[in-house]
C-alpha cells in the first residue's frame, strides 16, 4: 500500500467489528490503525496522526465522548462517530463535542467509505497535487496531509494548531496583524482575543521552536502582530 494512502484510525472495543472493518477499508486501499478503547486511541493518533478517526461512543477506560474532546488536543484529524446511539441528543452530543459527522450502527461500507472520502476531500486537494508550503532543513509543513515534521520527526498539531501555523506560512515573512490571524484562523468575532492568539502562538513555539523563548520562526512584532520568518525573510524588520 502507498506511504501516501489516507490514514483511518478505528477506535471500537468490538473486536470483530474492528477486523471486518479494518480489512474492508483496507481493500477499498486505506492505510487502517486500531484501537480498542478511548486512551490506545489518543496513543495512537498523537503518534500516527491519521486523517479521519472513526470512533465509537461506548468503549472501556475512556469513553467515545472524553476521547473525541481530546483527539482535537493531540491531532487534526476529521472525526468519525460509529455508534449505536441514536438518539436526536446522542447525535447532537457528538458534534457538539468535535466530530465532523456521526453515523449510526448498522451502516453499510458503501455509506461509510462516502463519508470517510467527504472528510478527506475538506482537509485538501487529492494526492501528489499539492507541494509542501514549507520546507527547511528544519521544518517541513506538509499542507495536503497536514503534517508537520521537524528534523524529519512529525509534529502533532491540533487542528486550530495547524490552521494558525498554515495562515502564518501562507504569508511568511510578512507581519500579520493579530486581528487578521484571529479573524482567519477563528472566525468572525474574535478579532479582540488577542490573549487567546498568544497562546496558541506560544504552543506553537513549544513544538517547533528549539528554544521557545528565543523563537527563530514565529517571531512577535510589537503591538503589530506575528510572523512566520524563513532564514533569511524577516531580517531588518
Amino acid at each position: 500500500m502507498s506511504t501516501d494512502s489516507p490514514r483511518i484510525l478505528l477506535a471500537d472495543d468490538n473486536e470483530q467489528l474492528l477486523h471486518v472493518l479494518r480489512s474492508s477499508l483496507e481493500q477499498e486501499g486505506y492505510a487502517v490503525a486500531v484501537a480498542s478503547d478511548g486512551d490506545e486511541a489518543l496513543g495512537r493518533a498523537a503518534t500516527w496522526l491519521p486523517d479521519v478517526v472513526l470512533l465509537d461512543a461506548v468503549m472501556p477506560n475512556l469513553d467515545g465522548w472524553a476521547a473525541c474532546q481530546r483527539l482535537r488536543e493531540v491531532c487534526g484529524a476529521s472525526i468519525i462517530f460509529l455508534s449505536a446511539l441514536r438518539a436526536d441528543s446522542d447525535v447532537v452530543r457528538g458534534l457538539t463535542l468535535g466530530a465532523d459527522d456521526y453515523l449510526t450502527k448498522p451502516f453499510s461500507l458503501a455509506v461509510l467509505k462516502a463519508r470517510i472520502d467527504i472528510q478527506l476531500r475538506r482537509r485538501g486537494p487529492g494526492a501528489g497535487s499539492v507541494a509542501p508550503i514549507y520546507r527547511d532543513e528544519v521544518l517541513e509543513i506538509d499542507l495536503e496531509h497536514q503534517r508537520v515534521y521537524k528534523r524529519g520527526v512529525v509534529v502533532p498539531l491540533s487542528r486550530k494548531e495547524f490552521r494558525l501555523l498554515t495562515c502564518l506560512v501562507r504569508h511568511r515573512d510578512s507581519v500579520m496583524p493579530h486581528e487578521q490571524l484571529l479573524a482567519e484562523v477563528w472566525g468572525a468575532g474574535y478579532e479582540g482575543e488577542k490573549g487567546y492568539l498568544a497562546l496558541y502562538i506560544r504552543y506553537l513555539r513549544q513544538k517547533i521552536e528549539d528554544d521557545p523563548t528565543h523563537p527563530t520562526y514565529i517571531r512577535t512584532f510589537y503591538r503589530r502582530g506575528y510572523a512566520f520568518c524563513s532564514q533569511e525573510g524577516c531580517r531588518g524588520r
